[in-house]
């Protein structure tokens, strides 16, 4: 079932990127190819980095990348509340957070509103979806 690819996706993006980060996620999609994966999970891992040159031709490729950047810094924003939760997480401290250029400095503000630009759909609407898709799973994240 699509759901499944979209998890799939979701799980596997970064799998490669411990071992191998400097040539994630090329080599990832290699291993991937090998593992017989489906090829649009291949072209969404690959099309996550932005130096692979991969286009991001599908709904899955486009929403691996706008998510990757966002879920991350997302929770960012709730390990600095005061009780590390993402309940304490809304679209005001995220969009404010965003602003602040010293505050998870290594995540590309660029690649955050080029993700929801991908996707057609609102920056704040974007970060609220992220926000809510991760409280779905805040105790798996401990959050």
């Amino acid at each position: 079932p699509a759901l499944d690819l979209w998890r799939m996706a979701g799980l596997l993006h970064d799998f490669d990127y411990e071992r191998y980060p400097e040539t994630h996620p090329i080599r990832g999609a290699e291993e991937l190819r090998a593992l017989r994966y489906p090829e649009s999970i291949v072209e969404a891992v690959l099309g996550h980095g932005d130096h692979t040159g991969m286009p991001r031709t599908t709904d899955l490729a486009r929403t691996v990348y706008a998510c990757d950047e966002m879920s991350g810094f997302v929770m960012a924003v709730a390990y600095v509340r005061p009780n590390r939760s993402l309940d304490e997480v809304d679209l005001r401290a995220v969009t404010r957070k965003m602003k602040d250029k010293g505050f998870a400095r290594q995540v590309p503000r660029g690649q955050l509103t080029k993700g929801a630009e991908e996707l057609g759909v609102p920056l704040d609407e974007h970060v609220a979806n992220v926000i809510e898709g991760l409280k779905t799973v805040r105790h798996d994240l401990g959050l």
